[in-house]
């Protein structure tokens, strides 16, 4: 078992360290200082490693910091939760949460590079290769919510018994499905993680989490002595279940399914990887003979790409604004049932409008679209010079920025009449202009999120031809939105005056993103080796 466990920490280490240097030599200006075979220098190797181990100590504790915080913690204050409830919300929202996300986030089932090169390339023995590495994460699970849940529960009001039991049900519940994951693998069917979410499990699980923030506000929660028996059942049950993950026989055809569907493509040569994701997409595209364009040029071969991948732009879109559109109606009918917390709501979105940037930015389909000009279009057409002029690049760019603000704006739209409505029946506001100015910025979000990823598309084509991202400067950008787009959830800025900053900077973002495309892409947009 321990020589086991070394080899995994050797094949998981040398992995991340060529992806630490890998990326440091994609960042602009510190690339440089990286030379072409760091992979083989001492000391590059001994700076990848030591980040490597520290980053794996920060994300021990980080990463459960995070969850209680912005899971739990903050809803204390947003509910207002005095330090004698505070033990029975803990409970009542980490309870139902670790059970789910025993299923969705369990590691035995996360597909991982060094596992594919362990169990599927070397050959190890897969029972004892998955028992090691899982129970060690158990373990590495353990310490880190131990730790945190101690630190954060006797700060609300918790009992040392009760932040440790916590920690225990954690590792319990993921214990506990495994049998029940490894039971559907034998029968067949799909693991929860591979599973296909449909619009209506979808909306149940919207309406399931809504359900367990919302009851709070109308002094509803899991009883304690409830919370401790579902723990103690979990507990109890990852006990039964022990035996049989330690007994299950069929590791190797169960890593198998898991690993080759995520990597296999990886790891072949760029046709066969392109032709594994086109088999993948074939489904969603449409083969109809009949479809055809009455325009010409760049028009004719955007409106026919638009028509064969309907399925592909405009299907996650609708979705989503069905989603949103069931969400925010239950919102308003809440209001008006509950006129209290319909006042809360009220002085929340006049103040707090920049919350909804991070929630255009999780909607947008932005990245999908250019994912699908890449795949279906520009792998190709990127061949030939035309295709490369200044006038063509940014004559195409127009016409799909026209149609990737489409498909955005349908879920924008519907987002700002709601948001409207839910504060027109939370007490309504004494501007009548403030509805209109909520409407269209959340359309001009949504319109600066669609220029924004077509530009970056544009300006760093960050796909090679087995469709793989390669380009670091692409990365840092779309982490830096992110945290930009989290960061405007606690910035509180009147709507007035919130709105009218939205519009004018997506006017003046969306003139220097066509400048900057017929300027630079003929020389950035191309296909990367």
């Amino acid at each position: 078992m321990l020589k086991t466990l070394l080899i995994s920490f050797k094949l998981k280490n040398a992995y991340r360290v060529n992806s630490i240097l890998y990326a440091c030599r994609q960042i602009p200006l510190i690339g440089k200082l990286f030379p072409p075979d760091v992979y083989s220098m001492t000391g590059f190797k001994v700076f990848a490693y030591i980040i490597s181990i520290l980053w794996q100590f920060f994300t021990m504790f980080a990463f459960k910091i995070a969850y209680f915080f912005f899971a739990v913690t903050v809803w204390c204050g947003v509910f207002e939760i005095n330090r004698a409830d505070s033990p029975r919300f803990f409970l009542h929202l980490l309870v139902p949460l670790t059970i789910a996300g025993a299923f969705v986030n369990n590691y035995m089932f996360t597909p991982e590079k060094h596992k594919y090169y362990a169990m599927i390339q070397l050959g190890m023995d897969a029972k004892s290769f998955t028992l090691v590495n899982y129970f060690f994460n158990l373990a590495r699970h353990f310490i880190g919510f131990t730790v945190v849940a101690i630190f954060i529960g006797l700060d609300n009001g918790m009992a040392l018994w009760e932040c440790l039991m916590i920690s225990v049900f954690g590792i319990a519940a993921k214990t506990a499905v495994c049998p029940i994951e490894m039971i559907r693998f034998k029968k067949g069917k799909k693991l929860a993680t591979k599973a296909k979410l449909n619009v209506l499990t979808m909306l149940l699980g919207i309406a399931f989490i809504m359900g367990l923030y919302i009851l709070p506000v109308f002094g509803y929660m899991i009883p304690l002595t409830v919370s401790y028996a579902i723990m103690a059942a979990v507990i109890a049950g990852a006990v039964i279940a022990l035996p049989y993950i330690l007994k299950f026989k069929e590791y190797r055809a169960l890593n198998k399914e898991i690993l080759n569907a995520e990597f296999v493509s990886q790891m072949d040569s760029k046709a066969v990887k392109q032709q594994n994701f086109r088999k993948n997409t074939q489904k969603n595209i449409s083969a109809d003979a009949d479809i055809t364009s009455d325009k010409s040029g760049f028009e004719y071969l955007n409106e026919l790409f638009v028509k064969r991948h309907k399925k592909i732009l405009w299907g996650s879109s609708v979705k989503i604004t069905v989603v949103l559109a069931v969400v925010l109606t239950l919102l308003c009918i809440i209001s008006v049932l509950t006129p209290k917390e319909a006042a809360e709501l009220n002085d929340y979105i006049g103040k707090s409008l920049p919350y909804f940037v991070f929630i255009m930015y999780a909607i947008n389909r932005g990245m999908q679209f250019t994912q699908a000009l890449f795949v279906n279009c520009d792998h190709s057409l990127l061949t030939y010079p035309f295709y490369k002029q200044p006038k063509s690049i940014l004559n195409l760019f127009r016409i799909r920025l026209r149609e990737i603000i489409k498909v955005n704006l349908l879920p924008a739209a519907v987002g700002g009449i709601g948001i409207s409505a839910l504060l027109f029946f939370s007490g309504g506001t004494d501007n009548p202009v403030t509805y209109g100015v909520i409407f269209v910025s959340m359309c001009a979000l949504s319109v600066f999120f669609s220029v924004h990823y077509l530009t970056i598309y544009y300006l760093l084509q960050p796909y090679n031809a087995g469709t793989e991202i390669k380009n670091g400067t692409y990365r840092i950008i779309t982490t830096v939105t992110y945290l930009v787009c989290y960061w405007m959830i606690y910035v509180e800025v009147p709507a007035l005056l919130f709105g009218a900053l939205t519009i004018v900077f997506c006017v003046l973002y969306i003139a220097v993103a066509c400048l900057l495309v017929y300027k630079f892409a003929p020389k950035t947009f191309r296909i990367h080796s």
